[in-house]
């Protein structure tokens, strides 16, 4: 079983496997913090805060407290371990370095789920918005054509076809992906910025009354309270990881990483927060908690019909950013592990014109394509918060390993109080996951359950380290 803690060498990272198939350094940390805000401003506060208020009513804002912590703490982590070791592949890459490659297997694996299934879950509430503004114009879709077919539709076709049009932009090469990510994003903001200047002077403190109906937790698996909504709109959070995915792709990793990460995850912490605060304030919970659009439901209730239009508009043009975020750290981990021998080696295979991994790029977008059209948004944002949760507790186990193996070590950039930043990313992480949905922990198990059949039946004899 010694295959399972073969380790990369920290030193060795960067050297031969990155000069044979590299990607093209081209990125700095202007395209990284827009990376990171267009992947975390997304579907998780247009559209699950009325999932998470449905959980927790009023207290939807301390669950996003509580998400928002664990994912500092999990982002410092990223940071410390991104400037240490500037290459792709993220938590996948950190755990093998640290942990060995049986933990880096299922942490690679985990993060296959969560990519593949945020950026479906991403597409169904664009498609969400996108149908509302339809209407909203007199364009609307039959309803056969955007819903799954649990909701009585036949597919989701908007949400299909957002999937194939972001699959496009990244196909077309890194930097300039990036550069329109970074004008959708400032669309996206603008958006927010004037959904909180018209919902908050319709601020009403009895809409808050009762804070928490449904009580802080009812134990593991439980579908209410503050603790199952964290579960949920821990998904509104997480997109930093992927900043760290394109660590190869960065000019200076070691300023750039830095900078990104942490900037875009405490812009986007506050940002939430004001946007909570707005919702919950203008309208009763109830009345918007079922909306696929809650944020221009409340405009179009306590505002006017344009100024929802607008703001649903702007949610159509700006959410893709999320999608592409995403896609883009799929098709890199799916890349590294590929580079490495755990999947095909035909899959890390670098286009001399965009200097990115073009086929596995368009084999995740299929994948993407299918189970958005037919899964609805709920169930994806729970099953991908699993995968996450995982991958975000084993950087909190990678941080306090590498400071008690090598102390020494230079880095760049040092987390505070790692001795408690560490414990918080894994103990909350863990936490989270235990409060999903029951089906939801089974079918993460059943995940890894196939993963590990995967690994021992061809990864570990293919891995590059395997002899």
């Amino acid at each position: 079983m010694s295959f399972l803690t073969r380790r990369k060498a920290l030193p060795a990272l960067g050297g031969a496997a990155r000069k044979a198939n590299g990607l093209k350094p081209t990125l700095s940390w202007p395209h990284l913090v827009a990376l990171g805000v267009g992947a975390i401003v997304g579907t998780g506060i247009y559209t699950l805060i009325g999932v998470g208020a449905e959980r927790a009513g009023p207290a939807v804002m301390l669950a996003f407290l509580i998400a928002g912590i664990v994912c500092v703490c999990a982002a410092l982590a990223y940071a410390e371990l991104a400037t240490m070791i500037p290459e792709s592949g993220s938590a996948y890459t950190y755990s093998y370095t640290t942990l060995g490659e049986g933990a880096a297997w299922m942490v690679g694996w985990s993060l296959i789920l969560e990519y593949t299934v945020v950026c479906s879950a991403v597409a169904v509430g664009w498609a969400g918005y996108f149908s509302g503004m339809m209407e909203g114009i007199g364009l609307g879709l039959p309803a056969v054509l955007t819903s799954a077919p649990s909701q009585g539709g036949i597919v989701n076709l908007p949400a299909v076809v957002i999937v194939a049009a972001v699959a496009g932009l990244l196909v077309a090469g890194t930097k300039e992906s990036a550069s329109i990510n970074a004008a959708l994003v400032v669309v996206k903001i603008a958006a927010l910025i004037a959904f909180v200047a018209i919902a908050l002077p319709h601020f009403n403190a009895d809409n808050l009354k009762p804070f928490m109906p449904y009580g802080f937790s009812h134990g593991v698996g439980a579908q209410t309270g503050v603790m199952a909504a964290a579960a949920i709109i821990f998904f509104a959070f997480y997109g930093f990881d992927a900043v760290a995915t394109a660590a190869e792709e960065t000019r200076n990793p070691a300023r750039d990483l830095t900078i990104g990460i942490i900037g875009s995850m405490v812009a986007c912490v506050a940002i939430y927060m004001a946007v909570a605060i707005a919702a919950l304030g203008a309208m009763p919970f109830t009345e918007f908690m079922k909306s696929p659009e809650p944020l221009s439901h409340i405009i179009r209730t306590v505002g006017s019909d344009l100024w929802a239009t607008l703001i649903a508009g702007a949610a159509v043009v700006a959410l893709p950013t999320v999608i592409l975020a995403f896609m883009f750290g799929q098709s890199r981990i799916f890349f590294v592990m590929a580079r490495d021998g755990l999947l095909p080696r035909s899959l890390a295979h670098v286009s001399k014109r965009s200097g990115g991994p073009v086929r596995v790029t368009a084999g995740t977008a299929v994948l993407m394509a299918i189970i958005a059209g037919f899964f609805p948004l709920g169930d994806l944002a729970a099953l991908a918060n699993a995968g996450t949760l995982a991958a975000f507790a084993s950087v909190g186990l990678c941080l306090i390993v590498l400071r008690r193996r090598e102390p020494g070590r230079p880095r760049v950039f040092r987390a505070p109080v790692w001795w408690l930043v560490g414990p918080i990313a894994i103990a909350g992480c863990v936490y989270l996951f235990f409060s999903l949905p029951a089906s939801t922990q089974i079918n993460f198990v059943i995940w890894n359950a196939i993963g590990v059949a995967v690994y021992l039946l061809y990864s570990r004899r293919n891995s590059l380290l395997n002899g």
